[in-house]
């Protein structure tokens, strides 16, 4: 039996060669103008979403809230005198007389509404409930009453025909109906402005309870 024994090569074995990292491949020209674009849209967007302006559901829920609000004391008052009538015993005619009084009650009720409140603070209870106020364009105050009523005049004008008025705000920059225009107001969202403040409430003094 030969003691023979193979030599050991002493050397480790190489390591493996290193694989070079793939580049990415540079953006084609479209997708550079896309991203340098990015930011400019939604830059745009986002001032898009906060115009100084209310939008058409906007104003739309505050006319129905004010619409309620008329309605609703319109029926109790014509519920209190109807109830009145029926216990006195009046003559048809004078009667007759009544019920168109009270009509016209009704139309000065409902335009008396908005007239004041347009021209005093620029907000109904609607308005104010959604934070728009309607305001002078050229002067951004409240309108004038005499103002103010040309607007409520002219306002079924923006209904005629299928609320195509109504619908200029969508395109209008200042989202003016047809009514606007010819009134020149705007409605303004002022959701932003602070809540005001009272000044016949005291300060509470530091250190005290309430």
């Amino acid at each position: 039996m030969s003691d023979f024994v193979p030599p050991v090569d002493p050397s480790p074995p190489a390591p493996p060669a290193p694989v070079e990292p793939r580049r990415a491949a540079p953006p084609a020209p479209v997708a550079r103008a896309a991203a340098a674009a990015a930011p400019r849209l939604a830059a745009e967007a986002q001032a898009a979403s906060r115009s100084p302006y209310a939008g058409l559901a906007t104003r739309a829920l505050a006319f129905a809230t004010d619409a309620i609000v008329v309605n609703v004391v319109g029926w109790v008052v014509a519920g209190i005198v109807t109830l009145g009538l029926s216990l006195l015993d009046v003559p048809a005619g004078v009667e007759d007389t009544l019920l168109a009084l009270g009509a016209l009650g009704g139309v000065l009720w409902s335009s008396g509404y908005f007239v004041f409140f347009w021209s005093t603070t620029g907000q109904t209870p609607g308005n104010r409930l959604l934070r728009i106020r309607v305001l002078d364009a050229r002067t951004g105050s409240p309108p004038r009453a005499r103002r103010a009523l040309l607007r409520l005049i002219v306002l079924p004008l923006s209904a005629v025909p299928l609320c195509a008025g109504f619908l200029l705000i969508l395109v209008d920059g200042r989202r003016r109906a047809l009514h606007d225009r010819i009134a020149r107001t705007v409605v303004a969202d002022v959701a932003d402005e602070p809540e005001p403040v009272r000044s016949d409430v005291a300060p509470r003094r530091a250190g005290r309870s309430p």
